[in-house]
């Protein structure tokens, strides 16, 4: 199935995100993994060693805020090694972006990819941009990275959403990425099935 043949149907499933839910799965997110990092972080050393000044809390401020938009970056970035690494895309079919209109930032690619390579995309940001952190954060005893570490984590819960739903398809139905929003188009190569919106299948 070329992409002519895409958009010459309507797509079998749409999976759109519904924001505020995914808003109250990052918060969840977020909060029990600062939780679970620092018990881990406890369970390694034997103790939790905290020193606070005006001046150090400031400078950590700063040196969060700098890293979380680094870390957004790179997880955005992350998207578009990952549809290289697992779908084949050349880079010259790949773009990113930032919806202003949805304060959100973007990495897309032109061409279809099948459920298990994007799946994998999806969720390479979080192994990279959000697990890595927390694991070097505990090492080194960074509450500055073990803190990013959560919060990249929590700002996964959309990828997270998206895959879940991606799950419930097979391995060969290929998935197009809207340019622009948060939401997936996916095809049965037999082109068998009904189209639902939140991707579930007609059973659900």
């Amino acid at each position: 199935m070329n992409m002519e043949d895409l958009e010459s149907r309507e797509p079998d499933r749409v999976i759109e995100l519904d924001l505020r839910r995914v808003m109250k799965q990052s918060l969840w997110l977020t909060g029990g993994s600062v939780a679970v990092l620092y018990l881990v972080s406890f369970l390694v050393r034997g103790e939790l060693s905290v020193s606070v000044s005006f001046g150090g809390f400031m400078l950590g401020l700063l040196l969060f805020a700098v890293g979380y938009v680094l870390l957004i970056v790179l997880h955005e970035a992350c998207h578009l090694l990952g549809f290289r690494i697992f779908g084949g895309v050349p880079f010259k079919k790949m773009a990113y972006g930032v919806n202003l209109e949805m304060g959100i930032a973007y990495a897309t690619t032109e061409i279809p990819l099948p459920n298990r390579p994007m799946r994998r995309a999806l969720l390479l940001p979080l192994w990279l941009t959000g697990v890595l952190p927390g694991i070097i954060g505990i090492w080194l005893d960074s509450h500055l990275l073990i803190l990013l570490s959560a919060f990249l984590i929590g700002g996964a819960a959309g990828d997270l959403e998206m895959n879940r739903q991606l799950k419930r398809l097979h391995d060969d139905w290929l998935i197009r990425d809207d340019p622009e929003k948060p939401k997936l188009y996916a095809y049965d190569p037999q082109g068998t099935a009904e189209t639902q919106k939140d991707g579930t299948g007609p059973e659900n």
